[in-house]
């Protein structure tokens, strides 16, 4: 028996319409008769068990459509070894919840392997254009020669230059921020951006 009984398009294995549970004995009867090929007695463990095995794969995978699959498999894995089920060792039902966690943390132990697999494929393919490393101390130290160079300049052509250059303002606004006129302030801005040119050992 390679498969198992239908479920109803839209309803989840593990349904009300799973029905009551029988008792013990009965369900090892059930086991026992499907252990010798009985497909119909099965089919009623199956009923009788369905909900109970939804279950304990739902909470913990915690994943509804992963845990309809993980009862089918236990189901199937079930059904193939319901002839080496003994009644002496334990309940029906608690064998067949054996299967169904053991294949529900086989499932979360698969995902979260994916999921790491992922992670990594994305980590060693991830597009690096330049060496993020080298850039980091360039800039640093691009940053000391920018410091160093503005320390060079006069007050005022220091103080120009930062408004115009690091504060982002317009030469009106600099002028009026210093209470110059317009022509004073693009003087200081120039003369200040050559002054750092030259120390900065940039060309013309």
């Amino acid at each position: 028996m390679d498969h198992l009984k239908p479920v109803p398009d839209g309803e989840p294995i593990g349904s009300p319409s799973g029905g009551s549970t029988p008792d013990a004995g009965d369900l090892a009867e059930l086991l026992a008769r499907s252990g010798r090929g009985d497909e119909t007695a099965f089919a009623a463990f199956y009923d009788a068990t369905s909900n109970r095995a939804y279950g304990l794969a739902l909470r913990v995978v915690r994943n509804p459509a992963h845990a309809e699959e993980v009862a089918q498999e236990a189901y199937l894995d079930a059904w193939r070894s319901s002839s080496r089920y003994d009644a002496k060792l334990g309940s029906a039902i608690g064998w067949l919840l054996t299967i169904v966690h053991r294949k529900a943390v086989d499932r979360v132990r698969s995902v979260e392997a994916s999921s790491r697999r992922d992670e990594s494929w994305q980590q060693r393919t991830r597009t690096v254009d330049h060496d993020e490393t080298a850039e980091a101390v360039e800039s640093s130290l691009d940053a000391q020669r920018v410091r160093g160079a503005v320390a060079t300049l006069t007050a005022v052509q220091r103080e120009a230059v930062e408004l115009a250059y690091f504060g982002g303002y317009t030469h009106t606004e600099v002028a009026k921020m210093l209470d110059v006129p317009v022509g004073t302030a693009k003087t200081r801005i120039r003369d200040g951006l050559i002054r750092l040119r030259d120390s900065l050992g940039v060309g013309s």
